[in-house]
């Protein structure tokens, strides 16, 4: 919504806001948060909120501990879940040392800086993102199960379905807090479900990745249910994928789009750790419309880039290797670095590989470039691989190859 600082203040003033939520994440982006009182705010916003940074893993330890956030008043949105007496409210924050330098393992402020590089290079990137994720039954002691809420397959309907209204509750909360959902339905594992929402901006886009997940996860337990993003859940069924949508402006219909996705491809192996960061995700590559090889085509599911078809805004390209452990910071930040470099380089797009690549013989796939089979091959590729030390601060890349 855009709010100032001074209009966040007045907000909270008018709304009976009684919590402000300060979120951030780690550096695999799961999310934390702080609550302050309304009396808090102006403070928030001069000098920021100290946290005690040893407790998060990758922050610091006991010796330098202190770290502050700031509040971004244009993420103001109300949790819509909580009491609307009283209300509490969320803003994304940015990390800071005691002295203001920028903390190098904020990964929001990461894609903030490769948001501003683009611009100045004259391009704007775009991204929609679609993320899987399964319900599993509770047992009586509210712990998970891997009992999925159903056996419904895709696209299936009611009475089969019984996520239907576990996703209308879902893309209901996500437009009261202005993310507005485009489509949604039953995937194809038992208990599996997507939701897709509109693209936006680099930063936007990947804010709202990071409240899809906390609004799921919310509105399941809410329906006594738990919904589990990781990669593999259940063996011998579908994985969940984090597809990204990306487009970038002011040209996507023609040579940019096409240098976009040869940049993508050409850094694809390095940048495979930070798309898929744990070892369940080795599960889910190379099985059931998950890619295993460097490639792209058009409308073809088996490949690590799709062209889906569309026109005009909507022409864009899919990226299909990412899962929802990701960080959406550091992962739109990579596509971002990777698609420049496509773009500044006039990198010329491979031929596609118009093949199912499930289906097609020994031969032909060992003419194609494969991804890390495991979280060491990745970690491995990644390590000093100079791409990726240009991208991402050395901290990072020692926390994720487990340095």
């Amino acid at each position: 919504m855009n709010y100032s600082k001074e209009e966040v203040i007045q907000y909270v003033e008018e709304e009976d806001v009684k919590f402000i939520r300060l979120a951030f994440c780690d550096v695999f982006g799961k999310q934390k948060n702080i609550s302050i009182m309304p009396e808090e705010l102006p403070r928030a916003f001069e000098y920021g909120i100290a946290f005690d940074a040893s407790a998060i893993d990758g922050f610091g330890d006991e010796a330098h501990s202190d770290l502050f956030l700031h509040p971004d008043p244009e993420t103001l949105t109300w949790l819509p879940w909580r009491p609307e007496h009283g209300k509490v409210v969320r803003m994304f924050c940015s990390i800071t040392y005691p002295d203001g330098r920028p903390f190098e393992c904020d990964t929001r402020s990461l894609l903030k800086q490769a948001v501003a590089d683009a611009k100045d290079a004259g391009y704007t990137f775009y991204f929609g993102a679609e993320q899987e994720f399964y319900l599993f039954e509770l047992d009586d002691k509210n712990e998970p199960t891997r009992i999925p809420y159903d056996r419904a397959g895709y696209m299936d309907i009611a009475p089969e379905d019984r996520g239907e209204n576990v996703r209308r509750e879902i893309c209901l909360t996500l437009e009261q807090m202005g993310i507005y959902p485009e489509s949604s339905h039953h995937e194809e594992g038992p208990g599996q479900n997507e939701i897709d929402f509109r693209y936006a901006e680099a930063l936007a886009a990947a804010d709202n990745v990071m409240t899809f997940q906390t609004v799921v996860k919310t509105v399941a337990r809410r329906n006594g249910l738990y919904a589990d993003f990781s990669p593999k859940p259940i063996g011998g069924e579908p994985g969940n994928g984090f597809h990204i949508n990306c487009s970038v402006k002011p040209d996507s219909s023609a040579d940019n789009l096409h240098r976009m996705i040869a940049g993508v491809l050409a850094k694809a192996v390095p940048s495979t750790l930070f798309f898929n960061p744990t070892n369940n995700s080795y599960a889910r590559l190379g099985h059931m419309k998950a890619p295993r090889y460097v490639s792209w085509s058009r409308e073809n599911r088996s490949q690590l880039v799709r062209v889906p078809a569309a026109a005009g805004e909507y022409r864009r390209a899919e990226l299909r290797s990412p899962d929802p452990t990701a960080n959406p910071y550091i992962a739109f930040a990579l596509m971002i670095r990777a698609a420049l470099y496509g773009i500044r380089n006039g990198l010329e797009l491979p031929a596609p590989v118009d093949l199912n690549l499930y289906k097609t013989d020994a031969a032909a796939l060992a003419a194609l470039t494969t991804l890390p089979d495991s979280l060491e091959a990745a970690r491995a590729a990644a390590r000093d691989d100079t791409f990726i030390r240009a991208s991402v601060p050395e901290d990072i890349i020692n926390i994720y190859c487990g340095d």
